[in-house]
């Protein structure tokens, strides 16, 4: 079964001109935006440090006081879509958040295993691969689409494939796999070079093919089981851990996710 995750550059960057913008109000910088709930951490007694992603704000952190307590703890829950109002005296303070509940999916992740260790390898891959502060509209919009799909376990592995290589897409580093690197052939394409995240072809691959990475059939579009995705998924971590993490580490909430995908059909 095929899954399509396709936003136009154009239909995201949209997203920042509907956007409310920064505004200066009483001596306070103050930006309000749609976001996904990345996750939180203590800070103090009752507050947390709430970090968000958002599409024209991108990665953002900021306290929320009483984060930590009965009435704000189930709404601050990774994968959470949240309506948030940013406030800080300078841009470059930690500032703090407002926080409107818009939906939980909270029952879809748990729902089943995929899900629920899903949620948690999108939301800490973002944490450790998105510099903070940085806008990516085009990333947001897929994101959001992903999670929404949380109660189709049958189309969320290979939709999350699609966005993992949208990541690395959006982080620079996106896989060419149309054509073999070094010949420019498009036929018999089943290695990718783990130096340029190019294709190349079984002939071409020669004595280096023990070198080379395998181009697994879903990571061209085809469709694919769950053990299928996540051999093709430990290509794109690769590149992920290699370009994208400061320690070449990825978190080990997305080892788990591949785990499930691996046990049992990962349902």
């Amino acid at each position: 079964m095929t899954c399509c995750l396709n936003f136009s550059r154009a239909e995201c960057d949209g997203l920042r001109e509907t956007a409310p913008q920064r505004e200066a109000t009483g001596g306070m910088i103050e930006w309000r935006d749609t976001a996904i709930c990345l996750g939180s951490r203590p800070h103090g007694e009752s507050a947390v440090i709430l970090d968000v992603f958002t599409p024209n704000q991108g990665r953002h952190s900021g306290m929320v006081r009483g984060g930590a307590g009965r009435k704000m703890g189930p709404i601050l829950q990774p994968g959470a879509q949240l309506d948030v109002v940013w406030k800080a005296r300078l841009d470059d303070h930690l500032g703090s958040f407002t926080v409107e509940p818009v939906r939980s999916r909270m029952a879809q992740a748990l729902a089943h295993r995929v899900a629920l260790h899903g949620v948690s390898a999108v939301t800490e891959t973002l944490r450790v691969v998105l510099a903070e502060r940085d806008p990516h509209p085009r990333l947001y919009r897929a994101t959001e689409g992903l999670l929404d799909l949380l109660d189709q376990p049958d189309l969320w592995p290979l939709g999350y494939l699609r966005w993992e290589m949208l990541l690395l897409e959006v982080l620079g580093f996106g896989l060419d796999l149309d054509r073999c690197v070094t010949s420019g052939s498009t036929e018999d394409l089943v290695y990718i070079s783990p130096k340029s995240g190019r294709a190349v072809s079984r002939v071409a691959a020669g004595d280096w093919a023990d070198r080379l990475l395998p181009m697994v059939p879903c990571l061209r579009g085809a469709d694919g089981e769950n053990a299928d995705v996540a051999a093709a998924l430990d290509v794109t971590g690769y590149f992920l851990a290699k370009n994208g993490t400061v320690e070449g580490k990825l978190p080990e909430a997305r080892a788990r996710f591949l785990a499930v995908l691996r046990s049992s059909g990962g349902v």
